[in-house]
């Protein structure tokens, strides 16, 4: 397993296979490079990189104080300097679709383009009170089965997902324990996140604006509860260049390896310099 240092002592796991233009895929909010083994399949001829954030998946937990979208992207940005990396295109699910438009604000040199997946500048306050009703509690299921049941009556918008699917997805985000699962990321993340509602809720517009010129695509699962159709619409709006695929039988977020998916993914590709 890799890892690297960041530059306040955090041990940070990352992943680094393939060749050829560099993309680096940022996780959603509880989430961990693992989200993207489903996908990584279908990026031949592309360097596909991982990060694991600071207190999620194989990292170091650290203060909570520096779980924040700023934070996170300054690791992001110490992962390219020690790969040697000048620039990379970002490919970000959820939470780190905002990073990438907090990069695009702050350090746009370093970025060849940018992916969202199921992530705009508004997010739904009803998608804000589903991640706070689920975040940095441990879960009262006592086994993985017990896990994929509930995920399936809990999660909304997703159809025909095999039973496959949902239990890999529940061993990638939470671990066995004697005394029943337990969560694969520091809980003290809701900490930060209560702290930090205020400015998630601000406006985002400016940091999506600031991604204008590069190349850009937007996934979003039809029956989402985080990024809204008119929101989407209104993105398209700003840009008319914007790749923009629409996910049927998914939620918050599509696995990405969905045809819808992968088209606009490919065609996203293909605009990268």
């Amino acid at each position: 397993m890799a890892y690297f240092v960041t530059s306040d002592g955090v041990h940070l796991h990352f992943t680094d296979q393939g060749t050829g233009t560099p993309i680096l895929c940022l996780a959603g909010l509880t989430r961990s490079g693992v989200d993207f083994d489903y996908v990584a399949p279908h990026l031949n001829g592309f360097r596909v990189i991982t990060m694991d954030y600071r207190g999620r998946g194989r990292s170091d937990w650290a203060d909570p104080a520096t779980y924040s979208i700023e934070r996170e992207g300054r690791d992001a940005l110490e992962l390219l300097d020690h790969l040697g990396l000048d620039q990379a295109a970002i490919l970000g699910t959820s939470r780190g679709g905002l990073i990438a438009m907090a990069l695009a604000a702050t350090a746009k040199k370093r970025l060849l383009g940018v992916a969202l997946n199921d992530i705009g500048p508004v997010l739904t306050q009803d998608g804000i009170d589903g991640i706070l009703a689920y975040l940095g509690k441990q879960p009262s299921a006592k086994t993985f089965d017990d896990m994929v049941a509930a995920r399936k009556a809990m999660l909304m918008g997703f159809d025909d997902v095999p039973d496959a699917r949902w239990h890999q997805e529940v061993r990638n985000q939470f671990r066995q324990t004697p005394q029943g699962l337990t969560l694969s990321y520091d809980p003290k993340l809701r900490d930060a996140v209560l702290a930090n509602i205020e400015d998630a809720a601000g406006d985002i517009w400016p940091f999506f604006d600031a991604m204008d010129g590069l190349p850009l695509a937007l996934i979003r699962g039809v029956g989402s509860n985080i990024l809204a159709l008119d929101t989407a619409q209104a993105m398209a709006q700003r840009r008319p260049d914007m790749i923009w695929a629409e996910v049927p039988g998914r939620g918050h977020v599509p696995f990405l390896d969905e045809a819808e998916s992968l088209t606009a993914l490919h065609q996203w590709l293909e605009t990268l310099p």
